[in-house]
């Protein structure tokens, strides 16, 4: 498997690499995304789960416990629970946003995919995402993920990222320059 060097000389990146290594073994790949989808929403909803995750106060026992509740509540696969659990025991609770950033793009790029931000000013309709990711997916020759962010300082326009691309197409940029222009 060739994954970028970047993400396995990282921390969150070797534990992901071994957690996607273990669900590819397993071929239960799409279920342990699909948990780490599920426990990312949880984090960004709890500030009780934030908190239980990042608190270096709570023992390592503590920190497992609350976690292990948190994965049965959710439903999380046995591999899933486990790797949780070596994270708590291990104490890299706190690094968990990067695994699960890290194990997405292992992903993705395993299944030949690329991953776009689209930030607007506003939330895009369905058939714009779509429309969007149809326009990126023939740019890229690649199958485009796209995930949105709303951001109204942009005042309009998109800023799209992918990967270390940046395709800035604001309104705040546009002033930006313009008012960079007028000094001159």
């Amino acid at each position: 498997m060739d994954i970028s060097a970047g993400i396995q000389a990282s921390l969150p990146g070797r534990y992901a690499s071994a957690l996607f290594e273990l669900a590819s073994e397993a071929g239960t790949v799409t279920a342990v995304e699909s948990d780490l989808a599920k426990l990312q929403d949880a984090l960004g909803e709890s500030d009780d789960l934030r908190s239980a995750t990042t608190n270096p106060q709570l023992s390592r026992s503590e920190q497992g416990q609350a976690i292990s509740a948190v994965a049965k509540h959710l439903g999380l696969t046995e591999l899933t629970t486990n790797f949780l659990g070596v994270l708590a025991s291990n104490r890299r609770l706190a690094s968990l946003h990067g695994m699960i950033a890290a194990f997405r793009a292992i992903a993705a790029a395993q299944r030949g995919e690329v991953t776009a931000t689209v930030t607007s000013a506003h939330p895009l309709s369905d058939t714009q995402l779509n429309e969007l990711k149809g326009k990126l997916t023939a740019r890229e020759g690649r199958t485009v993920m796209l995930s949105a962010d709303v951001d109204p300082d942009l005042l309009g326009g998109l800023v799209v990222t992918i990967g270390s691309q940046r395709i800035d197409a604001s309104i705040r940029t546009r002033l930006n320059s313009l008012a960079q222009a007028m000094k001159a």
